[in-house]
């Protein structure tokens, strides 16, 4: 059974950081896109990093420079470290594998949340101004 689990959520302040985790059970990790999801209220999911299983990473224009994703293959482990925060990065941050086969590129892979098959329960993310 797959199971994805985040952690590291929490609140802080504008310019501050978080680092968030995504351990996963019950697939080989490293065979898959891994990719790091977010959702306001009142706004759709957005995708906000990815990671393919040779190191390559995409990111939305919202977050790069800020943002870098990361991985542990010998852990089952997912990061996401955050810098800079802003206010309109509050948010419920979720993390996803993605077992599609799929021929186009990794960002537009982001952009396709229905592509990704399994998913955490997600981890508050609330930055104060």
């Amino acid at each position: 059974q797959v199971q994805l689990v985040e952690s590291g959520g929490g609140s802080v302040q504008a310019g501050g950081s978080l680092r968030l985790s995504c351990t996963a059970w019950g697939y080989t990790y490293s065979s898959t896109c891994m990719g790091w999801f977010r959702q306001a209220p009142g706004k759709e999911r957005e995708g906000v990093a990815a990671i393919a299983s040779g190191g390559t990473t995409s990111y939305a224009d919202s977050v790069k420079g800020r943002f870098t994703i990361s991985q542990e293959n010998a852990k089952n482990t997912l990061y996401l470290q955050m810098d800079s925060l802003k206010p309109e990065d509050t948010a419920m941050y979720y993390c996803a594998a993605s077992f599609a086969v799929w021929g186009g590129s990794l960002g537009e892979l982001l952009r396709r949340h229905e592509l990704f098959r399994y998913w955490g329960r997600g981890t508050q993310v609330t930055v104060s101004s």
